[in-house]
């Protein structure tokens, strides 16, 4: 029997996710065992990935993750956002509490609910069963403030949470609110109306003991009424008794339970890091850092992952969100130690402050096929770096880009795919894949496909970014091809190759592609861009990328062997 069950969707980012974890890291602190069970709630895309503060806890040991049909016993079952309760799965528990934000019209059967605040509880239907206190939420730790003159200030367009509040006292920064949160947080925070804000905020800045006696304030604030022991301690007032303080199960991991060297693969290009990553030795582990857009893909692959929000995401400027960069990813290097750091895409400024940190060697995923007269800043970038990779491109005869006059000193592999050595050939099916674009071909039927599955589609019509172009000419697909005008490589110059060379249509247009769609009907053009792609058909330098990584980890590993840093 666990100690306490959280049941929620494990997959919503934000202050819910850290909610949820910063218990679990109190429970596993407190020698108490946890087990979390996955409920989707409405509203998050299905194949959306854990929240990465959930994924780091279960990574770490800190709690278990219930599996579908799996008979769970808990002495305390804890319910966030759930959804239809008569969907929710058979838990065993002596109690049953349901952390609320707002007022709910539904509720399992014997629950009892826990307002997460004043406002929270306010809001409850008379007649609610409801906990005698507040379920506020702990912090369990902060993140560097960054300056020592930062101040958070509140606007009064925000939403109800106050994490971000909690989480800004505890780093020791000086908050300042609207009056109306005075009842909540007394002296630990300074307040003052709209308007006078930025001045208050100024005004501590410039008295340096007003800032600290403030900073002072707020962060014992928050270790007294919201640090982990209130957790422990309303779990114990429902029965659920610590065992004094155990080791970190982090700590109690073997060497040898899991690979012992790690590489970091940071960006959005997901396609050529699976790629990659599927081919490197069994003792190299990889952890992929990216963005919201490729997350999932990446999840879903098997791999290691961990979030890096755009700017638009966080609301930051560039310089703002450059900062973050390099703070996020020194974080990582800290946590996971890798022997490299593998860069897709440009390596933008918060990228190039973090190269600064002495540790890994960082190397660049470097693409090509830049449209003429574009990119060429980042070429000065290169020199940051131990190694360059630049995978191959089919149509490297038609490439006009800065990189073509920057290749010494830089590796090259053949086009990096995910296609497998061999594909299974179908014939017979007249089947038509999408990529980007929309269409329909009559007497065909649109199918989706994975990389393994090209050797069955008949035709296909798709933009000409790197992954697709590469994928669906090694498949010996017959394609239309139709650039995207506003992408930042030269998908036209790929698209115009491939035609010249024979393996493929190339449309600029609706109209055009219409009409090069209906040419691939003909099992004559359709024979004759296969054969042609086969005459002409390239290597996957996925293995060689793979290897060329793993042997910059090695020279690493020699390196610290050495004794030098």
């Amino acid at each position: 029997m666990y100690d306490v069950a959280i049941l929620s969707d494990l997959r919503y980012p934000g202050s819910h996710s850290a909610s949820i974890a910063a218990e679990v890291r109190a429970q596993a602190a407190a020698g108490l065992t946890t087990v979390l069970i996955h409920r989707p709630a409405p509203g998050l895309r299905h194949t959306r990935p854990f929240a990465s503060r959930i994924v780091a806890c279960l990574r770490d040991g800190l709690a278990d993750l219930a599996h579908d049909g799996d008979v769970v016993e808990a002495k305390v079952l804890l319910i966030r956002r759930f959804g239809d309760p008569a969907a929710l799965p058979a838990v065993s528990a002596a109690h049953t509490i349901v952390v609320v934000d707002e007022p709910l019209d539904h509720y399992p059967a014997g629950a009892v609910l826990a307002p997460v605040d004043g406002r929270a509880r306010a809001a409850m239907p008379p007649g609610a069963p409801l906990t005698a206190t507040d379920w506020h939420d702990i912090i369990d730790g902060a993140a560097d403030p960054g300056s020592d003159d930062d101040v958070f200030i509140k606007s009064d367009e925000d939403d109800g949470d106050l994490r971000p509040v909690l989480e800004a006292m505890a780093a020791g920064v000086p908050v300042i609110l609207g009056p109306r949160f005075r009842s909540v947080f007394a002296e630990a925070a300074a307040y003052a109306h709209p308007g006078g804000r930025e001045e208050l905020a100024e005004r501590l800045r410039q008295d340096r003991p007003a800032y600290e006696a403030q900073a002072a304030r707020a962060e014992s604030f928050v270790t007294e009424h919201y640090g982990s022991a209130s957790h422990i301690a309303r779990l114990a007032s429902l029965g659920v008794l610590t065992r004094g303080i155990v080791p970190s199960p982090r700590e109690q991991i073997q060497p040898s339970a899991r690979p012992a060297r790690r590489v970091l693969f940071v960006g959005d290009d997901i396609a050529r890091f699976r790629a990659i990553a599927r081919r490197l030795p069994a003792d190299l582990e990889p952890v992929v850092v990216a963005g919201s857009a490729g997350l999932s893909d990446a999840h879903a692959a098997g791999l290691l992952t961990e979030y890096l929000p755009s700017a638009e995401d966080l609301g930051a400027d560039d310089g703002r969100w450059a900062g973050f960069v390099r703070d996020r990813l020194r974080h990582l290097i800290d946590l996971y130690g890798p022997k490299a750091v593998l860069v897709g895409g440009v390596p933008h400024d918060g990228i190039a402050a973090a190269v600064e940190q002495p540790g890994p060697r960082w190397l660049w995923l470097r693409p090509a096929m830049w449209r003429r007269g574009t990119g060429g800043q980042w070429a000065a970038r290169g020199a940051l770096f131990a190694g360059i990779l630049e995978p191959g491109e089919f149509a490297a005869g038609g490439d006009e880009g800065w990189t073509t006059t920057a290749r010494a000193g830089v590796s090259t592999v053949d086009p990096i795919t995910e296609l497998p050595r061999k594909l299974r050939r179908r014939t017979g099916e007249m089947s038509l894949v999408c990529r980007g674009v929309e269409a329909v071909l009559p007497g065909f039927t649109r199918v989706e496909a994975r990389p393994e599955e090209l050797g069955g589609v008949a035709v296909a019509v798709s933009r000409a970014d790197y992954t697709n172009f590469h994928e669906l000419l090694g498949a010996g697909v017959p394609t239309v091809f139709v650039p995207d005008p506003e992408a930042s490589d030269d998908e036209l110059a790929r698209a115009r190759f491939a035609a010249a060379a024979g393996v493929a249509l190339c449309a600029t247009d609706d109209d055009s592609a219409a009409s090069a769609l209906e040419r691939l009907a003909d099992p004559a053009v359709r024979e004759a861009l296969g054969r042609r792609c086969a005459e002409l058909s390239f290597g996957n330098g996925a293995a060689d990328a793979a290897e060329w990584l793993a042997g910059h980890c090695r020279r690493r590993s020699e390196v610290e062997a050495q004794g030098v840093r």
